[in-house]
């Protein structure tokens, strides 16, 4: 048996854990501007994502969508907006995949706006504090409340969650219940190409891991991949958390979300990365964000949906080589061919 064979049977074994699946609807759309990511999970849904996971043999339970309850007249505090809201929902989300990946053992959320990564990764790291977090994104997403131009949250998500992060993140009405949870040397980036001056500040006081599309054209995908993941998990064997904004990709791919920023990952690219962290066995936990059905026409959202649920389809074992089903045999003939031309 070849190495490339190998690794493929030796990947189907491990892709086998995570074959019981939970997932979980989070439609947050206050992090940003624009209504429709909370439209997110719905879209998703409607669109065929829970068919297509058990098509490709995943044990699917659907928990819901996280009821966020959201609370009039939350006023911002300073500039930032929906400060409540947001740490409500964070703490909800927290619960349900605290809760799914305790009876499941694997979680997928589909969202909804970034700042819904701030309750996945505590929950996550109440089960698995070690994780390794891999954040597919134009953006860094590591504003701090201070260096924010914009006020939404959906920028500044792992700025709450970094251990290193908590003296620049100011008291915030609502907040006293989210506390950090992982350290900035767990957070690898890959795709990033709009992050903004103070984010890069924060990248570079703290030596981050971070893979933009410059480093991706010099090196290629499967070399910042495997950096990526020596930098997260340098002995292969943490749990990996996979935040993927489908901004990472370029618009023509997924034209429906708020922030899209040309010259990003191809279908193909992003295809390989999904494929590749399929076969490492160690997909604990998948965020997918920024779907946003309220923008564009029909075509476009449809487009991003399918996309979308593509890729997310390649993260639980779908192959484009494909992959022979277990258990069967090749159907043989009962009356062969030749038997009738020796019978004429």
């Amino acid at each position: 048996m070849d190495s490339i064979t190998e690794l493929v049977h030796m990947g189907k074994e491990k892709m086998g854990t995570w074959k019981k699946l939970g997932v979980v609807g989070v439609p947050v759309s206050k992090g940003q501007r624009r209504d429709g990511t909370d439209k997110g999970p719905k879209f998703l849904r409607d669109g065929g994502l829970l068919e297509r996971l058990k098509k490709i043999g995943c044990e699917v339970k659907d928990y819901g969508d996280v009821d966020f309850g959201y609370i009039d007249n939350d006023m911002p505090h300073e500039h930032v907006k929906n400060p409540r809201n947001i740490a409500r929902g964070s703490l909800k989300t927290a619960d349900q995949v605290e809760r799914c990946l305790r009876t499941e053992g694997h979680c997928l959320a589909i969202g909804g706006d970034h700042s819904m990564a701030i309750g996945t990764i505590i929950g996550h790291a109440r089960v698995h504090p070690d994780m390794a977090v891999l954040w597919i994104d134009a953006h860094a997403d590591i504003n701090t409340p201070l260096t924010s131009d914009s006020g939404n949250i959906h920028g500044m998500p792992l700025s709450f969650v970094a251990h290193e992060l908590d003296p620049y993140v100011p008291h915030m009405p609502g907040w006293d219940e989210v506390q950090p949870c992982i350290g900035l040397d767990q957070i690898a980036w890959i795709g990033l190409r709009d992050v903004d001056p103070l984010e890069r500040k924060i990248i570079d006081k703290f030596d981050m891991n971070a893979f933009s599309m410059h480093d991706i054209d010099l090196h290629g995908i499967k070399n910042i991949l495997d950096m990526a993941l020596k930098a997260v998990d340098p002995e292969g064997v943490r749990p990996i958390h996979v935040s993927f904004d489908v901004d990472a990709l370029d618009p023509v791919h997924t034209p429906s979300t708020g922030t899209p920023v040309s010259g990003g990952l191809s279908v193909r690219e992003m295809c390989y990365i999904a494929e590749e962290l399929a076969l490492t066995g160690r997909l604990a936990m998948i965020d997918v964000a920024e779907v946003n059905p309220a923008l564009g026409d029909s075509k476009d959202v449809d487009v991003t949906v399918r996309t979308t649920i593509d890729v997310i389809a390649r993260f639980y074992g779908q192959r484009r080589q494909g992959i022979a089903p277990t258990g069967t045999d090749i159907p043989q003939a009962t009356i062969r061919r030749n038997s009738l031309i020796n019978a004429l």
